[in-house]
């Protein structure tokens, strides 16, 4: 019997691994056969090179905003694409969140065995890069960055431009069920302008099956993934790069800083008229100040006056007033108050924000020097009891000369090396020991955000952010600040204001103490 047994063992074996064989010869991607066609390469090639649209039931090219080309049918025959869209949402994903981005991750698809994706694989490192080195008259490596991403709702990845050394051509495979601009999730250009920075979106791709997105990357590949509006859809895609000889890049532009302003000479009759009673006790003024030093921030409830909280809050609803959206949208994107047509209340509250005795009432909340009656712990034995009360102190002018300052570096200046950046962060530090502020009127509200970005300099500084238009405020809605501590490995906090978003949040901020 046991004889049998092995015999029997012996004659199905081999039966079996040759089927398993036959099973994995079969699983083949195929190009597009149109891309085949000479004709349509080399018309390719002359629009590629020439910078010219081109429009072909199989291809369409675009130069505007930056080199761009989509693929409808990317890979022949249906049944590979359900195969490879099934063991891509079998793998494992990871949930990559921070300020640029949410969504999920697969981990690198280069050593993946499973058939459809090496299958996948082939036909990108092969046949395709071939293809696209041909139109592109760029030598790729055959080797390409690869891995599979899931947006779901509210995921969004924020402007960006692909740069990394040796990146040449970016690339999107879409496995997506019936999609509509309005599910979001559409791939946007950017415009750039003479310094190389983004604009304003002037083309959105929207996702279809088995259609591929591709692009040079460059100094102005400015897009995003638009933020997916829709529940129960998924955008499953394959993307990565094709990497080639680097392109040089131009010096990054260093944006002017914002206006500058010294105190304004105002005593301590505005704070009576502005300031809830209570954060002008002497006690509450300790407490405060102690919480603060331990925690390094502090929330004020109910800081303004009744009366004063709901005028500021129906002149923000007034269609006079003047919102620009600020940008560069690689750094932020949200709406800016035009202050020279501002309603009167509002122009009384910038006033009071930008006062000498809130500049005192700070020191007083804080322990930072905020203004020169405040004691410090350098001056504190010869200044102890000079700013006993922030409320009861005479108004000075200020010193000549203490004007409105604008930032240092001129609009057109760029940075030639990382000295210049840290020399630039040296002379925050080291800046006039006069303390100034500057501050702004925001509107937030849907997709809007700001990023840490690379030229972000370092300054020693007090943040002072008042809401508007926020009442029962959830989590969830976004819109809250992340500070990163320098060096922080971390990965940041999500602080955009999401699709979930209660609509027209207004907020004083941010006023900056220097």
């Amino acid at each position: 019997m046991s004889g049998g047994r092995r015999g029997l063992r012996a004659r199905d074996l081999p039966d079996k691994e040759p089927g398993k064989k036959r099973d994995k010869r079969e699983v083949r991607g195929t190009l597009s056969s149109a891309l085949g066609e000479q004709a349509l390469k080399e018309a390719a090639a002359a629009a590629w090179g020439r910078r010219e649209p081109l429009s072909h039931e199989a291809l369409a090219l675009d130069p505007v905003p930056f080199c761009h080309g989509v693929i409808p049918s990317f890979i022949q025959g249906p049944g590979f694409l359900d195969g490879l869209q099934k063991e891509l949402l079998s793998l494992d994903f990871h949930e990559k969140c921070n300020d640029l981005y949410k969504f999920k991750q697969s981990d690198d698809l280069k050593k993946r065995k499973e058939p459809h994706i090496s299958a996948l694989r082939k036909v990108l490192f092969e046949e395709f890069r071939e293809w696209l080195s041909a139109v592109t008259q760029v030598e790729l490596e055959p080797t390409i960055d690869l891995s599979c991403a899931k947006y779901e709702y509210t995921d969004a990845l924020l402007c960006h431009d692909d740069e990394l050394e040796g990146r040449r051509i970016a690339f999107i495979l879409y496995l997506v069920p019936p999609w509509e601009k309005s599910d979001g999730g559409t791939l946007d250009l950017y415009s750039t302008d003479s310094h190389f920075q983004p604009q304003q979106v002037v083309k959105s791709l929207v996702p279809s099956w088995n259609s591929l997105a591709f692009f040079e990357v460059s100094p102005v590949s400015f897009h995003q993934v638009s933020e997916v509006l829709t529940e129960g859809k998924c955008r499953l895609s394959v993307s990565g790069w094709f990497h080639g000889p680097s392109v040089a890049r131009p010096p990054r532009y260093i944006e002017s800083l914002l206006p500058r302003s010294p105190h304004i000479p105002y005593d301590h009759e505005i704070l009576y008229e502005w300031i809830n009673p209570v954060y002008l006790d002497m006690d509450s003024q300790a407490q405060i100040q102690e919480e603060f030093e331990e925690r390094s921030e502090i929330l004020l409830k109910n800081f303004l006056k009744e009366e004063k909280f709901q005028l500021v809050c129906e002149a923000l609803q007034k269609e006079d007033i003047t919102w620009r959206t600020r940008g560069p949208p690689n750094k932020r994107c949200y709406k800016k108050a035009e202050e020279g047509n501002l309603p009167d209340v509002l122009m009384n509250c910038f006033e009071f924000f930008r006062s000498e005795a809130l500049f005192l009432l700070l020191s007083n909340f804080t322990g930072l020097k905020l203004h020169f009656l405040a004691s410090s712990d350098e001056n504190e034995e010869g200044e102890e009891g000079r700013a006993a009360d922030s409320t009861r102190h005479s108004s000075s002018k200020p010193k000549q000369g203490e004007t409105n300052q604008e930032a240092s570096s001129d609009a057109d200046q760029v940075d030639q090396s990382k000295n210049d950046l840290h020399a630039e962060e040296g002379d925050a530090e080291n800046s006039s020991s006069v303390p100034v502020c500057m501050g702004e009127l925001r509107h937030w509200t849907t997709s809007h955000y700001t990023l840490v970005h690379d030229m972000q300099t370092a300054e020693f500084a007090l943040d002072l952010l008042f809401f508007c238009g926020c009442e029962d405020w959830d989590a969830e809605y976004g819109g809250f600040t992340s500070y990163i501590a320098k060096a922080e490995d971390e990965e940041l906090t999500w602080g955009t204001v999401g699709k979930k978003a209660l609509q027209g949040i207004c907020s004083y901020g941010i006023c900056s103490f220097v």
